[in-house]
């Protein structure tokens, strides 16, 4: 799932400096992927046994493992790293690339160097502070198994370790030793007058959060450095620079942002909808909606959007969301002439209109740090998702009203029938996941494991299509996509955490409450807010930074509380779908395999269309409490 500016900027690199690297440069490379990625693959599988056991321990034989979280959690951080490691390896972390498509290929593929580099380098940076923490945590113990903590805690020097190895591999197959050279030389330059800088900065107080925060990460990210990468720098050189934190604190936010159980739901997810894609259940949804809608004007946007929705409430991750429907769907898009940047900019705005749909991870996380009743949210989440869609379908209604459909036939009312006997088991996926939830029979992060093991037995024996050598590349996909996605949400908690420190976001919470208006005036500078706020940290650190802040304030002047997580939620994934900053756009972009730079025109009136549907759920609370 690679983003493809990476990769053709590689191959322009090679045609302008005529490089090709040395055999022994690649045998190592092979070494050390075989060496990341079996780990990495296993742990997926780890995982995915260790919670379902619990699941059928505590809710079959009434006999609860009390280890099965505590394990999971430990091999859940080093899940993350690994995959992260295998994501720089691959050239996946998530980037913006859409200025830097604008240049030359040359000084593209110098900047790809960069930003290479700027990953090696924050790597070398918090490799040390990173050991200090995992020694650290020698004087932790677990509660269940008695592990000392450092075991789950050197996950981290480790990764870093690995990074540093990886990305210089990469740097010297990518480029000359000259253009590497100039690569590292500009990076250590700007390192070395930030240092000198450093007497200077200290007196600006909250200025340096304009400048790192914005400035400095608004740099990184349009000169292509990956998200992740953008904000540790950034808050490492905060931290280092103009406070008297010391460094070790940004491993250990890292950490504690990597960590958290409920995010073990990503990795599950993503491996779901890989398996639901792989065993044919989501061809034979989006078959089953295609046979009702293939024929009318824009038809298979309309079945996207509402697979989007169907399928969302199998997975609760957006990435997997969008894995298991778009390569189900968009080659026949492709084949009625839709464009790609289009398809790519209907994908990520049906990502942004399904974030309130259970089982939501963002909704689970509001429910957990603020006490609101996840029944509640989940029961909430469904009216607002449907009034986004009805926006998005009257955009793709306008912009296809004049399709040419002479070549396409309606399909009969015995294939529509067929369509939906076969579809049946695939349909039936969603309410099993939910019923799992509500009914108490597994957590929202264990659900997934019924859902992945009642694919595989669909897979087996409904749908006879499983292959078994897909597995294992698939187990490394998930970690890979997972170690992005886990890396950028550690890097965006230990930003978060620097913004607390500094005062900003009591400050801003602050000024809210006082504004004047009531309610109308405080839920636009909430929507604006955590539209920004969804762009920028992402959607689970934003909610842990300013949930337990705005939640009670929203209590205060009037606000039903569902209703508040609703309009937040949906803002929130706006921003996240949003470009230049909204990583999920990217992330959509790199499932799909489309260049980020082609679906930034068309996406424009998707954002209207949501922003609109945000509005009047803002305006209307009965769509979000209508059902309590």
């Amino acid at each position: 799932m690679n983003i493809p500016s990476e990769t053709t900027a590689v191959e322009e690199l090679g045609a302008f400096t005529r490089h090709e690297p040395i055999a022994w440069l690649n045998r190592l490379d092979r070494i050390v992927g075989h060496i990341v990625e079996v780990p990495a693959a296993l742990l997926v599988l780890a995982e995915v046994v260790i919670l379902l056991m619990g699941v059928i321990w505590r809710y079959a034989l009434h006999h609860p493992l009390v280890w099965s979280d505590e394990l999971a959690s430990i091999l859940f951080v080093w899940l993350a790293m690994l995959g992260s490691v295998v994501a720089l390896r691959r050239g996946e972390h998530m980037r913006m690339t859409a200025v830097v498509g604008m240049l030359s290929p040359r000084r593209r593929a110098f900047l790809d160097l960069i930003a290479i580099g700027a990953a090696l380098a924050f790597a070398a940076l918090i490799l040390y502070p990173s050991v200090i923490f995992a020694e650290e945590e020698i004087w932790v113990t677990t509660p269940a198994m008695g592990i000392v903590n450092t075991w789950r805690a050197s996950a981290l020097p480790v990764g870093f370790a690995l990074m540093i190895l990886v990305g210089a591999i990469r740097l010297f197959r990518v480029g000359t030793v000259r253009d590497v050279a100039m690569a590292l030389g500009a990076i250590v330059a700007v390192i070395a007058v930030c240092s000198l800088l450093e007497p200077l900065l200290r007196p600006l107080d909250n200025w340096n959060l304009l400048i790192f925060f914005v400035l400095g990460v608004g740099a990184l990210v349009f000169l292509g450095v990956p998200i992740a990468f953008s904000f540790a720098l950034a808050t490492f050189g905060y931290l280092a620079l103009t406070t008297s934190t010391p460094t070790l604190v940004v491993a250990g936010r890292m950490d504690e942002g990597m960590s958290h159980l409920i995010l073990l739901a990503v990795p599950l997810f993503v491996l779901l909808g890989l398996l639901i894609e792989m065993t044919g259940m989501a061809r034979a949804m989006v078959g089953f909606l295609a046979s009702l809608l293939g024929h009318v004007r824009g038809g298979l946007s309309y079945v996207l959007i509402g697979a989007m929705y169907l399928v969302s409430g199998i997975s609760g991750s957006k990435a997997a969301d969008m894995a298991a429907v778009a390569p189900a769907l968009f080659p026949e898009m492709r084949k009625r002439g839709a464009k790609p940047g289009d398809l790519v900019a209907l994908l990520s705005a049906t990502g942004a209109q399904t974030e309130t749909i259970p089982p939501s991870l963002v909704l689970i996380t509001i429910g957990s740090v603020t006490g609101v009743s996840i029944a509640a949210l989940f029961t909430g989440g469904l009216l607002p998702a449907v009034v986004l869609a009805l926006t998005l379908a009257a955009l793709v209604w306008w912009r296809y009203r004049n399709e040419d459909l002479s070549g396409v036939r309606r399909a009969s009312r015995g294939e529509i029938a067929r369509a939906f006997v076969i579809a049946i088991p695939a349909l039936a996926l969603p309410f099993i996941i939910r019923a799992a939830v509500i009914e108490g029979v597994a957590t929202a992060t264990e659900v997934s494991t019924i859902g992945i093991a009642y694919t595989v037995l669909a897979g087996i024996l409904i749908y006879r299509q499983f292959d078994w050598r897909r597995i294992y590349p698939m187990l490394v996909d998930t970690a890979s996509l997972s170690g992005s996605i886990l890396l950028i949400i550690g890097a965006a908690t230990g930003m978060a955490w620097a913004l607390t420190q500094s005062g900003f976001s009591s400050s801003l919470a602050e000024l809210m409450k006082n504004m004047p208006g009531g309610i109308p005036v405080f839920l636009a500078v909430s929507i604006i807010a955590f539209i920004v706020l969804g762009s920028v940290l992402e959607g689970i650190p934003a909610i842990v930074l300013f949930g337990p802040l705005l939640f009670p304030i929203a209590r205060a002047v009037g606000v039903h509380e569902v209703h508040y997580a609703m309009v937040v939620c949906l803002a929130m994934g706006i921003g996240l779908f949003a470009p230049p900053f909204g990583v999920g756009y990217y992330a959509a972009c790199a499932i799909s395999r489309i260049h980020p730079d082609e679906g930034m025109r068309p996406i424009v009136g998707y954002m209207i269309a949501l922003f609109i549907g945000l509005v009047i759920v803002a305006a209307v609370p009965w769509i979000s409490v209508g059902f309590l």
